[in-house]
């Protein structure tokens, strides 16, 4: 048995593919490399160079490696991007992600483990959120992994293919051991930029937004480490090999921290006083996202290991300064 991970040489489809190496599992990474980088690729991992939506392509991976589930993380994730290019979202989100359902509907696949988004919830009116309350994106990005969700949904009916979907919140840090993190120069993600403008890659770095109801003004997020999170898949894997029932599950620790703070934190861990500029919000940012995370320790058994904010700086910090010395060798 073999588990193909799209999107695997991405950040966190990389951190998957490791984790799922180190439990001694097979794995197949298939991925475009239009963003991800194959040497984030664990060696002992199969690497097939082509799209997640390619039905041929996948049908004969899952054929040839006897794949028995499917970590799917080969997605668009930038929300202003998805504003301005919401085709292109629903493409490559949504009509590929049904291309891949029904290829492994058609080949016996029986277990389905989706990369999703807290975006789906939208402006939320409950702050930690359950993952009962009504689904209300404000962005392609969100309504296009709602589809997704709802393709799923509708094809485990159907066809008994058992699945789980994890509702990310903000994902972040990188590999404790060093192999894999965040390695796109131009990521949006926070503590990637911070770090970047700690180090001098960046001159500056902007703050969208001082003006949300949060306590400090800025936009306030869960913060999951990486590793924490790619073991919640594993976790769902294991889930769905005992039989167990198919869920949605929102992937955070249940608190949050603004932007400002986010941004002190990367300061006093790195020691470097950046420059910050203010600049007006974006289109489709709400103002707080944080998870109710009971669901996912009480069936996932899920217990992470890094919730801690200087913990995940830190670990961004490291891989920069990695990234620095891979491409000046």
């Amino acid at each position: 048995m073999a588990v193909l991970v799209t999107g695997g040489a991405g950040y966190i489809g990389s951190h998957m593919a490791n984790e799922l190496i180190d439990a001694g599992e097979d794995v197949v990474v298939l991925d475009d490399l239009s963003a991800g980088f194959w040497w984030a690729v664990p060696p002992e991992a199969t690497l097939v160079q082509g799209d997640a939506g390619d039905q041929a392509l996948v049908a004969r991976i899952i054929r040839e490696h006897g794949v028995d589930a499917v970590a799917h993380f080969a997605a668009k994730i930038v929300v202003p991007e998805s504003v301005v290019d919401p085709l292109g979202y629903y493409l490559n989100n949504t009509v590929k992600t049904r291309a891949l359902i029904e290829t492994a509907v058609r080949a016996g696949v029986r277990r389905f483990i989706f990369s999703s988004t807290a975006a789906v919830y939208g402006e939320p009116s409950a702050n930690p959120i359950p993952e009962d309350l009504p689904l209300a994106p404000i962005n392609p990005y969100g309504r296009s992994k709602m589809m997704s969700e709802w393709m799923l949904r509708d094809a485990g009916a159907a066809h008994g293919l058992g699945y789980v979907i994890l509702r990310y919140f903000n994902v972040a840090g990188a590999d404790p051991k060093g192999r894999t993190g965040q390695s796109s120069p131009n990521a949006t993600h926070l503590i990637k930029v911070a770090a970047q403008a700690a180090l001098g890659k960046r001159p500056f770095m902007e703050v969208f937004g001082v003006d949300f109801p949060t306590k400090d003004g800025s936009g306030v997020r869960d913060y999951v480490q990486v590793t924490d999170l790619v073991r919640a898949h594993v976790a769902a894997l294991k889930h769905l090999r005992a039989g167990g029932e198919s869920l949605v599950c929102n992937c955070g620790y249940g608190s949050g921290y603004s932007v400002l703070e986010v941004i002190d934190t990367v300061k006093k861990v790195s020691g470097a006083n950046f420059t910050v500029k203010l600049s007006p919000r974006r289109a489709g940012d709400p103002a707080a996202l944080t998870a109710k995370a009971d669901l996912i320790r009480e069936k996932l058994h899920w217990q992470p290991e890094f919730d801690d904010l200087e913990t995940i700086v830190q670990q961004a910090l490291a891989w920069e300064e990695r990234l620095v010395r891979k491409n000046a060798a």
